[in-house]
């Protein structure tokens, strides 16, 4: 069990830090440029330009660490820990942004405001963006380090990966709200 939790953890690393990257180096200039639809914002304030290249480069340069360090760990965890080819490594860093700036969309669509909570949408947006580019960018590579098995416990484990590490965002005034 062990051995599958940390294969499944560690295959999503390069999708799981790019978020915290984007909050640490984001600010400047929104990527919907201040434009509306249909009466409301498309993304808003906090998805900007800077903060989805700081991200993607965050869990691109975890992606070549953990390239490094998957021999030792492999042996440490008694886990068969992947590696990351660079086409994997962006397909989990830029999905995991660009599947928060779909969640975004969908929010202002749905009327709710920046940093307004909705359950499932909040912890899963990122995993299906990160998931969805790295099968377009690296198929067989997918196929070969996401079992069912890892993907249960990605599903199960990131929501409350992603409750605990804003809650500790929010206490040390990363965020604006803990979720």
């Amino acid at each position: 069990m062990l051995a599958l939790v940390a294969g499944a953890l560690w295959a999503m690393l390069p999708a799981y830090v790019p978020n915290n990257v984007a909050v640490l180096a984001g600010g400047g200039r929104p990527i919907d440029g201040g434009r509306h639809f249909a009466g409301r914002r498309l993304l808003g304030d906090g998805k900007t330009w800077r903060g989805t290249a700081f991200g993607t480069l965050g869990g691109l340069a975890l992606a070549s660490l953990l390239n490094l360090l998957q021999p030792a760990a492999t042996g440490l965890l008694g886990a068969d820990l992947p590696t990351f080819p660079p086409l994997a490594a962006l397909g989990l860093a830029l999905g995991a942004m660009l599947g928060d700036i779909g969640a975004s969309l969908l929010k202002r669509r749905l009327g709710r405001q920046r940093g307004a909570a909705v359950p499932g949408l909040d912890q899963l947006d990122f995993v299906i963006g990160a998931l969805a580019l790295v099968a377009l960018l690296a198929p067989a590579w997918t196929l070969a380090t996401f079992s069912l098995e890892r993907l249960v416990v990605i599903v199960v484990a990131t929501p409350l990966l992603h409750v605990a590490t804003n809650a500790g965002a929010y206490l040390l005034g990363l965020k604006s709200e803990p979720w």
